[in-house]
């Protein structure tokens, strides 16, 4: 019997972040798709019906994607996935949560907002919910599934009058990330940090639809091809110093994530705190409004309390002056 079992679905970008790094540890670990066949084996462990889900030898269930990687980390510590620079180490859990709370709208925008891509979604989603087993109706069961996504569209912030923020926001990340990794191996040096993989398990994703996919690989040839590597990646060398990354890591914080994902995820954090049921504010220079998300007001506000303990990091302090970010960390 292995030592994990983990549900997932290779429609579900927080599956493909646990399974590779699940994968990256070298741990022995059964992959169970969620299916109809599944379903109720699933039901009777699952508290909430999302993946992924970890069963671990010795620890309770687990379904969220942060949590299980910090665990696992905790647990498995070699080959490490947080770099020894205390500044990279703040910084990686920034981006990890960029990933999982800001890119994740993006990828539903790409997926389910616009034709073709949200038919082809369907369809696939319809064929590992029901094993391959296709009902007559499949136009009427995909367009069932469509129809489900799309009216979740509003809850991660995916509304027509925000598309003039979040089109822009996916074309400049890629295009940043891509200078980046032409730059290096993985995002902190020459071994994955959970940003990797919270990231990675976003782009495979995008990769699967065919508007984000083309775009992506005509344009950002690296990300493409780093993302299929991160399906099982390997150490390559060790982390490197803040110093050796800036020059393409800074313009990355300073043009998109404190663009768009900082000042959203602190005026969201807000919001909840005050028990506000909206979210409004400009992002670079652009009306936004979305529900507030409560889930994502918790994780941000753990990764606040991380970047604060980490202010006398050495280069961190200047890092998030530099990318006019030292604010939303007061």
């Amino acid at each position: 019997m292995t030592a994990y079992r983990l549900f997932g679905a290779e429609t579900s970008p927080y599956s493909l972040k646990v399974r590779s790094f699940l994968r990256y540890k070298g741990v022995d670990f059964e992959w169970i798709g969620r299916s109809k066949a599944t379903d109720e084996e699933f039901a009777a462990l699952a508290r909430v019906p999302t993946v992924p889900l970890l069963l671990s030898p010795n620890r309770p269930a687990n379904q969220d994607s942060t949590s299980i990687l910090a665990t696992v980390e905790a647990d498995h510590s070699e080959p490490s996935a947080v770099p020894e620079d205390a500044a990279c180490a703040a910084l990686a859990l920034m981006l990890e949560d960029y990933a999982d709370e800001w890119l994740n709208k993006l990828m539903f925008f790409n997926r389910w907002g616009q034709k073709p891509d949200r038919e082809l979604a369907g369809e696939r989603t319809m064929e590992q919910l029901l094993d391959g087993d296709l009902p007559r109706a499949k136009k009427k069961t995909r367009d069932q599934i469509v129809k489900r996504m799309r009216d979740r569209l509003p809850l991660v912030g995916v509304e027509k009058k925000n598309e003039k923020t979040l089109k822009p926001s996916f074309e400049r990340f890629f295009t940043l990330l891509n200078a980046h990794l032409e730059k290096t191996l993985f995002l902190f040096g020459g071994r994955p940090s959970a940003a990797d993989f919270a990231i990675a398990g976003q782009v495979a994703q995008l990769l699967l639809d065919p508007t984000p996919g083309d775009w992506l690989r005509a344009q950002a040839p690296f990300v493409a091809e780093w993302s299929k590597f991160m399906d099982a990646p390997n150490a390559g060398g060790p982390f490197k110093p803040l110093s050796e990354l800036e020059e393409t890591l800074l313009p990355l914080f300073r043009d998109e994530i404190a663009v768009t994902y900082l000042p959203w995820a602190k005026a969201n954090m807000d919001a909840a705190e005050a028990k506000e049921e909206r979210v409004t504010l400009k992002l670079d220079g652009k009306a936004y409004e979305q529900i507030t998300q409560h889930y994502a007001a918790r994780a941000f506000k753990s990764v606040t309390r991380a970047v604060q303990d980490s202010k006398d990091a050495d280069g961190l302090q200047a890092f998030l002056d530099a990318v006019q970010a030292s604010d939303v960390f007061a």
